[in-house]
């Protein structure tokens, strides 16, 4: 992104010329499909379109007739992108009470939220929450407050989609604290994995070509596919650096996770955690010691790489077009190969909030 100030800066001092906005390719065709986006908040699309209509050399006065809104607003938003790129287009942080309830308290609503409603109940409602949180963790929370909390988190306990619910188990407040405190307190000189997989990764070509979006008109893609077979892949985040390691498997098995490599396996990306095992093995004249920390059954929110596998979908999976099975993993390891350049760690909270990176 380039971004150049003329004169005293319209959006950052309210006088003098205003500031001229130059995109790159990435960050136009980001704010491109916010300002197409049939799903995204409405003051989303709003500043979208006010920095695109700035990048093509158009005054405050004509962004804030085009778009029906005061010049103030224009020049506000401007501004923000001027000063702080597509990070300045969200709200700021406001300011408010500190958190009442501690994070042993948000992420007992996260598993209440996320387990079975009590009999004869088929949905959570927040007075319901409150009462399971109560006698979890001994802490009265409100119904109000969980839903404050609730709606934080962007949980929606009475929205509902066909799910394996999470089982309740009599050790999942130990797991609970086992893998957060492994998260925010790694042990010295051990190397910590978050690993997961993602099978059945389905390579299919649309039948037709699909047809670019524009301004007010989505993308479309072709309903039509042929399939091509199917990819598995095993994935490993360090939590130290935020590097992923990824390998494609045949079988989603133990003996797949437990083997070593064979010759010529070097040559792949995702070979490495499995080649760190051997060298380690050479030097150290003995079997290497991995200690396994499980999470809960059906608590994916607390495995660090969920959010990577997530990420994977939407930018490599959702709306790619996969010509063979072959192309499918060049596409997957190319596209790991590239994240690894700029990883970066996940900052883990330990409040049960979504994670985000450093």
């Amino acid at each position: 992104m380039i971004i150049t100030l003329v004169g005293a800066g319209e959006g950052v001092a309210g006088m003098g010329e205003a500031v001229v906005v130059e995109l790159d390719e990435t960050v136009r065709e980001r704010l491109l499909r916010t300002a197409v986006s049939l799903k995204a908040q409405v003051r989303a699309v709003l500043r979208a379109r006010i920095v695109l209509a700035a990048a093509e050399g158009l005054s405050n006065g004509a962004v804030a007739r085009e778009l029906a809104v005061s010049v103030n607003t224009v020049r506000k938003w401007r501004g923000r992108f001027a000063a702080k790129g597509v990070e300045g287009l969200k709200d700021a942080a406001r300011a408010g009470r500190p958190r009442t309830y501690g994070p042993l308290v948000r992420v007992a609503i996260v598993a209440a939220a996320t387990s079975a409603p009590p009999h004869p109940e088929a949905t959570w409602s927040h007075r319901t929450i409150a009462a399971r949180v109560a006698g979890t963790v001994f802490a009265a929370v409100s119904a109000s407050q969980v839903g404050r909390i609730r709606a934080d988190l962007d949980l929606k306990p009475s929205r509902g989609r066909g799910w394996l619910t999470r089982r309740d188990t009599p050790d999942f407040w130990d797991r609970v604290e086992d893998v957060c405190d492994l998260y925010l307190d790694p042990p010295e000189g051990a190397v910590v994995l978050s690993i997961d997989e993602k099978t059945a990764i389905a390579a299919r070509s649309r039948r037709h070509p699909g047809r670019p979006g524009g301004p007010g008109e989505p993308a479309r893609q072709e309903f039509e596919y042929c399939r091509h077979g199917t990819a598995s892949l095993v994935a490993a985040l360090d939590v130290r650096t935020g590097e992923v390691l990824t390998e494609i498997i045949a079988r989603n098995d133990a003996v797949t996770f437990g083997r070593r490599p064979g010759p010529g396996h070097s040559r792949r990306p995702g070979q490495r955690l499995l080649a760190y095992r051997q060298t380690h093995h050479e030097v150290a004249g003995r079997t290497p010691r991995w200690t396994v920390h499980w999470t809960p059954p059906h608590a994916s929110w607390l495995n660090q790489v969920e959010p990577f596998l997530s990420i994977l979908t939407r930018r490599v999976l959702r709306h790619g077009d996969f010509s063979s099975r072959d192309d499918l993993i060049e596409k997957l390891e190319s596209y790991v190969i590239g994240r690894n350049e700029t990883a970066k760690p996940y900052k883990w909270t330990y409040d049960g909030s979504p994670l985000k990176t450093a």
